[in-house]
């Protein structure tokens, strides 16, 4: 095997972890997956002779090159129509995540909900998060990665870890109960059945929508069950439900509704569920961020 073959099987081997590295720090597929190939030619033209763990050693070029990616995304955001949402993904965790605690906290972190919260995050304290909360790096190697002291990255870890907290919806995260309430929110949007809306919204339920100015979607956030109840059935009335083929699917760690007018994909949403009540409501119609689902 030459030393080409054997750069590509280590890259392949770890490209998985790379992939769910970047894609949780930038929250865009297109993003992770460029990032990821600039990993890769930094990996080919190494000098890998003294490389003693690959993982760790493309790990910290991901990261990096992620950190450096997001700094500049954020400017780009800040002239962005409407909210901004993550771009749905789906998510098969496969083989390599046996222990069903670990797939938990992998579905956490890469959730729409907590995605949304890093948003607000500095770009170190998010790489921190990521690194820590989701791989369960050791504060060492990610002081390495980030070129800073140990005790500093603590300090960073700390802030982000109490922001996400403070800030992060508490979900209810079993799949039966989403999918229930996902299907009776779906026949009573369709129907346009305000009454059989709002038994189902929360009080204080918000809705977001994320078009990105290229497709119809409310460019404020929508909330308390009345108003968002009432868009709900407008917008269903006036849209021509009838003319949508929906799918329940999984993504982003939860259950998700695909809406597909004449076989192509129109949105992606996704319900936030707390004790029994919609308490979220995503709606991804950017036609840019859907490309993944399709």
């Amino acid at each position: 095997m030459t030393a080409t073959d054997t750069a590509i099987d280590a890259f392949q081997e770890h490209r998985p972890v790379l992939m769910g590295v970047a894609y949780r720090m930038l929250g865009r597929v297109t993003d992770a997956e460029d990032v990821v190939q600039d990993a890769w030619l930094r990996w080919s033209r190494a000098d890998r002779s003294d490389v003693r763990e690959p993982r760790a050693y493309l790990v910290r070029i991901t990261t990096r090159l992620a950190v450096d990616r997001l700094r500049q995304a954020q400017a780009r955001r800040e002239s962005y129509v409407g909210p901004w949402l993550p771009e749905p993904v789906v998510t098969d965790f496969g083989p390599t995540v046996p222990d069903t605690a670990e797939q938990a906290v992998l579905a956490d972190t890469v959730s729409l909900a907590v995605l949304v919260v890093l948003e607000s995050l500095s770009p170190l304290e998010r790489a921190v998060f990521v690194l820590r909360e989701a791989f369960g790096l050791p504060f060492a190697e990610i002081a390495a990665t980030l070129e800073r002291g140990e005790a500093a990255v603590r300090q960073l870890a700390a802030r982000a870890r109490k922001h996400v907290e403070e800030r992060r919806p508490r979900f209810d995260v079993d799949p039966a109960q989403q999918r229930d309430l996902t299907e009776r929110f779906l026949a009573a949007a369709t129907e346009g059945d305000l009454d059989g809306l709002m038994a189902l919204l929360a009080p204080d339920v918000r809705l977001v929508g994320d078009s990105g100015g290229k497709s119809k979607a409310p460019v404020r956030v929508i909330e308390t069950a009345d108003k968002v109840g009432r868009f709900v059935a407008g917008a269903s009335r006036q849209g021509g439900a009838e003319w949508f083929d929906f799918r329940l699917t999984e993504f982003n760690g939860g259950v998700g509704l695909l809406a597909l007018d004449k076989g192509k994909l129109d949105a992606a949403f996704q319900l936030g569920i707390v004790d029994g009540k919609v308490q979220y409501i995503y709606i991804v119609r950017n036609p840019d961020k859907l490309q993944s689902l399709v």
